[in-house]
């Protein structure tokens, strides 16, 4: 039988490594994800401002632990040390929470990482301050904290009540490349589209480069998703995260039309920025994080329930899903 193949034989296995569903967890789980996007949108606000360095000094804000007078960029930079040393004690919770109720050691190496990866986030935050923003510096800050924020939504996402127990259904895929590839190659470029906007916004490159590989993005994404609502739309679990990555890269290409009118076209010789700047670009910022999030999401899915088989049909007990 097919199910005795050693390949799906072993995917099935280490879909068997179940734990009791925790309500409680995924909630926690959950909670910590979406305080992370606000850890995402507080710093695109500091950026937006240029208030990086409203105060100069780091881990102390002006040279002492107690709180500064909250205006003008103060309110920015300050806020958002406090949204994100919040999250680093929610992650802290959620790696000691896994280590505790959930059987399944992967994730408590994700949960472990995950506390690992906030605290480097935090250390490049400081840095950058005490370099006074180098953009190679404030550019890996934000893409940490864009990983820690696809981890986050990730382990909430394999908390809930449909991934602790169950082993999935499994379709195959023969073509080429295979759709796990495709969603890989989605997170590729889009960590490559965060990297030059970053680089841009912290002024350490044109805009070029950016928008040419928004292209790219646009191109890779849209294949992404027509090949999974044209080959696995049965399959829920893959055909949700497609829809909402293809919706999310429609605004997000509308808001980077709107951000780059406003700071390269109508923003260019402004003193300081202007309101709709600072919006466009806080929008388009999260709205990328939401993307890179749904991208990892479908990755995640596409490695769960299609494994690569070249000749072979695969039945989920008395049903085959083919594609």
């Amino acid at each position: 039988m097919l199910l005795n193949h050693p390949f799906l034989r072993s995917r099935l296995l280490r879909s068997s490594l179940t734990t009791p569903y925790n309500k409680a967890h995924h909630y926690y789980a959950l909670f910590t994800a979406y305080a992370t996007f606000l850890v995402i949108v507080a710093g695109a606000l500091v950026t937006s401002n240029e208030a990086g360095l409203a105060v100069p000094d780091w881990p102390t804000s002006f040279h002492t632990f107690r709180m500064p007078r909250m205006v003008g960029g103060v309110l920015y930079e300050h806020g958002h040390r406090m949204v994100a040393g919040f999250t680093i004690l929610l992650t802290l919770g959620i790696a000691i929470y896994t280590l505790a109720v959930d059987r399944r050691g992967w994730m408590k190496k994700l949960a472990i990482g995950a506390f690992f990866t906030i605290i480097v986030q935090a250390i490049l935050g400081g840095v950058t301050v005490l370099n006074f923003l180098p953009p190679a510096v404030s550019t890996a800050h934000a893409l940490v904290g864009q990983t820690f924020f696809c981890i986050a939504v990730v382990i909430a996402l394999l908390t809930g009540r449909k991934y602790s127990g169950e082993v999935e259904k499994t379709a195959i895929d023969r073509r080429k490349p295979s759709l796990i590839g495709l969603t890989l190659l989605s997170v590729l470029v889009l960590y490559v589209q965060l990297a030059l906007g970053g680089m841009f916004r912290h002024k350490g490159m044109s805009w070029e480069p950016h928008v040419f590989n928004a292209i790219v993005v646009a191109i890779v994404l849209t294949w992404t998703s027509v090949r999974v609502l044209s080959y696995y739309s049965q399959v829920e679990a893959l055909r949700k995260p497609a829809v909402t990555m293809l919706g999310l890269l429609m605004v997000q290409l509308c808001l980077g039309f709107i951000s780059f009118l406003t700071k390269v076209v109508w923003g260019k010789d402004a003193v300081q920025p202007m309101p709709m700047m600072v919006w466009s670009t806080v929008a388009h910022v999260a709205v990328g994080a939401l993307l890179l999030a749904t991208a990892v999401v479908l990755a995640v899915q596409a490695w769960r329930f299609v494994p690569v088989l070249s000749d072979e049909r695969v039945t989920s007990g008395t049903k085959a899903v083919t594609a």
